[in-house]
C-alpha cells in the first residue's frame, strides 16, 4: 500500500480567491521531447503545448493574472529570443493577447493590480505593455540582477525593457520563514488565500502559485508553471503508483472499459512503478533545458507531494492533458474538486504512450 502523502502544512484561512484557468489561444509544436526530458518513449518524439494563463480574483477586488502565454506579435519578442525559435524550427500560434481575452468576456484590463511571471522564458511572458503602467510586474528571487536591462539597451538580453519600463518591478524574497510543504513561500495578500512558492531550477525566479479555492474542506490550485513539462515527469510517484485499472482510458477516452495499467510495465524508469517516467534531460554539450537540473529535480520531488494530494489541482503551463478536462476563461476553477478534475485528468499524459504499448 502506497504511503500518504506529506501533510503540506498550508496555515489555515477562511479567505479564498476565484481562479479563471485561461487557454492563452498559444500553441507551439515541433519541441523535441529529447531536449526537455529523458529517457525515449517509442513514438513520444514531440511536445504539442498549448500555454496556461491564470485570473486571479481576491473578495477585495484586487486581482492578478499568473502568467501571460506567448506575445501575440512574437516576431517582437527580443531578437534572441526570435533567433531561438527560428534556429530551433518551433511553430508559435497565438490567436489572442491576455488582455484581449479579458475584455472580450467584460474584464477590465485595468484592474488587474500585478502580472507574475513564474520565470522570464518567452512562452510565459507574453507582452505586459498592453497592460496600464498602474499594472506591476512580478518576478522571482535573483531575476533583476540577471536580466536587466532589457533590450535594446542589453541587446542580448532575453526580455524586452517594454515588459517592465515605467512599472513597478517588484522581485518578491522568500524571507518570512513560511513553508508549503517544502517550498518557501510568500503569502501574496497576507490571510491565506494565495502563496507565491520558491521553486528554482528550470529558470532563475522561477515561482509557481498556490490559491486557495474553497473552505470546509479547503482545495487549491497549483499553478506550476515551467516545474514539469510533462506529467510523466512527476507521475507515477511513491504517494501515487500506477493503478491497476485505470479510467478514464488515456489511450481512448471515449472506451467505457477502463486501462489496465499493467500496459505500461515495459516503460517505468528502472522498472519502478512508483517513480515517474521521465526525468529532466541532462546538458549536452554544456546546454540544458534547466538552469540548474539538480535544483530542479528537488523542486519536482516538492511537486510530487502536493501532487499526490486529491484536494489539490496541479496544472503545469503547458499540460494539454488538461485540454479535455478543465472548464476555461470565462468559467470558474474553483469548483473543481467536486467536478473531479484531479480524478480524471491525472493519468491522460498516458496517451502519449500509445505507441509505446500494446494495447
Amino acid at each position: 500500500m502506497a504511503p500518504a502523502p506529506p501533510d503540506l502544512k498550508i496555515p489555515a484561512s477562511n479567505t479564498t480567491v476565484n481562479v479563471r484557468i485561461i487557454d492563452t489561444t498559444s500553441q507551439i509544436d515541433g519541441i523535441a521531447v529529447s531536449e526537455f526530458i529523458q529517457p525515449s518513449i517509442k513514438g513520444h518524439t514531440y511536445l504539442s503545448c498549448p500555454a496556461f494563463s491564470f485570473l486571479i480574483e481576491h473578495p477585495s477586488s484586487r486581482s492578478l493574472l499568473f502568467d501571460l502565454g506567448v506575445r501575440k506579435d512574437h516576431e517582437n519578442l527580443a531578437p534572441r529570443i526570435v533567433k531561438r525559435l527560428t534556429d530551433g524550427g518551433w511553430k508559435v500560434v497565438v490567436k489572442q493577447g491576455v488582455r484581449e481575452q479579458l475584455e472580450a468576456n467584460g474584464v477590465d484590463g485595468k484592474s488587474i493590480e500585478g502580472i507574475i511571471w513564474s520565470h522570464w522564458h518567452w512562452d510565459h511572458t507574453g507582452d505586459p505593455s498592453t497592460f496600464e503602467k498602474s499594472t506591476a510586474l512580478i518576478v522571482g528571487p535573483g531575476f533583476k540582477k540577471a536580466f536587466t536591462p532589457g533590450y535594446p539597451e542589453n541587446q542580448d538580453a532575453p526580455i524586452r525593457e517594454s515588459d517592465y519600463e515605467g512599472r513597478e518591478l517588484r522581485e518578491i524574497g522568500f524571507d518570512q520563514g513560511l513553508k508549503i510543504g517544502r517550498f518557501g513561500a510568500f503569502d501574496y495578500f497576507g490571510d491565506g488565500s494565495f502563496y507565491l512558492l520558491d521553486s528554482p531550477g528550470h529558470a532563475i525566479g522561477h515561482m509557481c502559485g498556490l490559491a486557495r479555492v474553497t473552505t470546509n474542506p479547503s482545495s487549491f490550485i497549483f499553478m506550476g508553471g515551467d516545474a514539469c513539462h510533462h506529467g510523466g515527469e512527476f507521475r507515477p510517484s511513491q504517494y501515487l503508483p500506477m493503478p491497476e485499472s485505470i479510467s478514464p482510458n488515456p489511450l481512448d477516452v471515449k472506451n467505457k472499459t477502463p486501462c489496465p495499467g499493467s500496459l505500461f510495465d515495459d516503460l517505468y524508469r528502472d522498472g519502478d512503478k512508483t517513480k515517474p517516467f521521465y526525468t529532466i534531460a541532462r546538458p549536452v554539450d554544456g546546454k540544458a533545458v534547466a538552469h540548474d537540473v539538480g535544483v530542479a529535480e528537488e523542486t519536482i520531488g516538492k511537486v510530487i507531494e502536493a501532487d499526490a494530494r486529491d484536494e489539490v489541482l496541479v496544472v503545469m503551463a503547458h499540460d494539454g492533458s488538461l485540454l479535455p478536462v478543465m472548464d476555461f476563461f470565462p468559467k470558474y476553477a474553483n469548483d473543481f474538486a467536486q467536478k473531479g478534475w484531479v480524478q480524471e485528468g491525472r493519468w491522460l499524459f498516458l496517451k502519449d504512450f500509445a505507441k509505446a504499448v500494446k494495447h
